[in-house]
Order: structure tokens, then sequence, then C-alpha cells
């Protein structure tokens, strides 16, 4: 059963907030944007794996797709994670071309195009890091010690795979797209006993959704980004201009002269992706530049939120991000 569906990742909707609100001479933009390139196509082969998840027994496991939970001053960013009675694994999913080689001797990874060498983060480092850190959360809430193990896909049809100085555990943890099946089939039957319960495994899910949060203090401070720096007014849905005109009950866009009824949900979503996790009236009034308090008010009710308090102590808050998807 998916747990938590497959939607644009919240690190790719941060960066696109970023991109879209600071200043057009910022200096980080271009950092930015590369990181943002590399998550979108990173994106794309994690799709690409969906059609394989879907012939797993969806009664056995639970499924987690992009979960970002928070460690400390960092982000544990999960691709997928599959809970099962008898094990957890962790899915690194890399779409990537060329010759991609394991160094288990140097413990590094990196890419051959063209006879050009290029580095990059270990994705088998990476996994065990996330693998340590279910471990130690599974230990902190008193759950069973289920196993918890880890397995690299390339979803690149065309890549292609070298070990250099590899084990037969380590190379039994990598595999291609169309692999996938037989290798989950093997972590199946190595971990044949039953260490959770069905009690366990909903209260686990509950946990890791309720953990689930976006990472923007970690993606602001990877990048020197102070919150007062971003741009506010509400941005236009089609060109992404901003700050819009209220006009007549609508949102005038002067850059190209389309009107919108409801940009000031594009902009919600916005704010809770970099700004906070909830809002007040005067918060939203400050950030979208209208006046009136009513005017406020009623937008906030015709957005997706939930909100707590009374009179002019309201607070407004999403129960899920992205609720826009593109």
């Amino acid at each position: 059963m998916i747990q938590k569906k497959r939607t644009i990742p919240l690190k790719i909707l941060i960066l696109e907030v970023l991109l879209r609100r600071l200043p057009l001479s910022d200096p980080r933009r271009p950092q930015i944007t590369e990181e943002l390139s590399k998550r979108k196509a990173g994106f794309k082969g994690e799709q690409s794996l969906d059609f394989y998840f879907s012939k797993l027994d969806e009664k056995k496991i639970m499924i987690f797709h992009d979960l970002n939970l928070p460690d400390g001053d960092y982000n544990s960013q999960i691709d997928t994670l599959i809970l099962s009675l008898e094990f957890a694994l962790i899915i690194e999913i890399k779409n990537m071309t060329g010759k991609l080689v394991f160094d288990s001797e140097n413990d590094q990874f990196f890419q051959i195009i063209d006879g050009k060498e290029k580095g990059y983060t270990d994705p088998i480092a990476q996994s065990e890091r996330h693998r340590d850190y279910i471990k130690n959360l599974l230990t902190i809430h008193n759950f069973p010690p289920v196993p918890v193990d880890y397995l690299v896909v390339v979803s690149n049809p065309y890549s292609i795979l070298e070990f250099r100085k590899s084990s037969i555990e380590l190379k039994q943890r990598v595999c291609k797209a169309d692999s996938f099946l037989k290798r989950f089939k093997f972590f199946e039957n190595s971990y044949s006993t039953n260490i959770l319960d069905t009690k366990d495994l909903r209260k686990l899910s509950r946990l890791l959704l309720k953990m689930n949060t976006p990472p923007t203090n970690f993606i602001l401070k990877k990048y020197g980004i102070q919150k007062h720096e971003l741009l506010i007014g509400v941005h236009c849905p089609y060109c992404f201009y901003l700050p819009l005109k209220r006009e007549k009950r609508k949102w005038f866009c002067p850059s190209c002269n389309t009107i919108s009824i409801d940009a000031h949900i594009h902009t919600l979503q916005d704010y809770f992706l970099v700004m906070d996790s909830k809002i007040t009236n005067k918060q939203f009034r400050d950030f979208i530049h209208i006046p009136s308090i009513d005017t406020s008010k009623r937008l906030l009710q015709s957005a997706p939120l939930s909100h707590f308090g009374k009179n002019r102590h309201v607070m407004y808050y999403p129960t899920n991000l992205p609720w826009i998807n593109k």
C-alpha cells in the first residue's frame, strides 16, 4: 500500500521558489539553477520506476516516496522507503548516463562520458547513512529491531555499471531498473522472519508521515540565504512575475496581462515552503501586500488549509504539501 504518493519532490519545489523570489542579480542563482536541473532529472528517473513498484504485492508492504526527515541541522531525504513485517528497504535512485563507476577501494563514485571523469556523492555511502538514520529512529521510538537494508537503482537504461574492488554483497545492492523486481525478491528471501506486526507498521507509518517536513532550513543554510532576502508578494502562476496587483477581487499581472482568481493559492504554497509552516492573517496581509483584514480572511479560508485558535490569534496551516502539483 502506498502511504506517501510520489509528487514533485519538496526540494524541487523549494528551489523553484528560491528562483522566483531571489533578485535576478543574486549571485547564488546559477548554483540553484544547476541543482534544480539535476533534481528534475532525478525525479524523472524516480517516476520511471513506478512501473516496477506497481508489480509489488501492496498487501504485504508500505511504500513511502520522497521522505524528508529532519536530522539535526541536516535533512535525510530518502527517494523511496519500503516497509514490511520482515524488513525495511531504502531505495536510492540514480538517473545518470555514461559509465558509472563504483570504486570501493577508494570509497568513491564517478561518471565517465566521452573519456571525461566527474565525481559525485557516493550513493552507497549515502544509502548507508540513511540506513543508520532509520535504524536509530526505530531504536529511539522503541520499535522492534527490524533489519534495514538498501538498494541503489540506476534508472537510465543506457548507462553502464562498473565495479572496482567491490564485494559480492555490494554488487547485490546495486542494479539497473529492469532488475529491480529480481533484487527485491533477493531481500524478501534474505529476511523471511516477521519482526514487526501490523500494529507496529501502522504506528511507524504515522511517525514517518508526521516527521516528513519541508527541508527549508537545510536548503537555505546550504546557500546562505536569509528569509528577509526573498521577495514577497503574489506571483503570477503563468510568467512568475511579482508582485501582482489586486483589482476587483482578481489578481492582474502587468507583465503578461493575465488575470487570475486564485494566484494567492500558489503564493501561499511558496510561503509554507520557504517561510514558515503556519501563517496568521497579519502575516498573510504583509506577504501579499493587501491592507484589508476581511479580504485576507476570505482568501485564507478559500485555500486548502486547516486552522486553530480564535479571532486575531487564528493560525492557518496546510495539512499536506505540495497541494499544487504540475
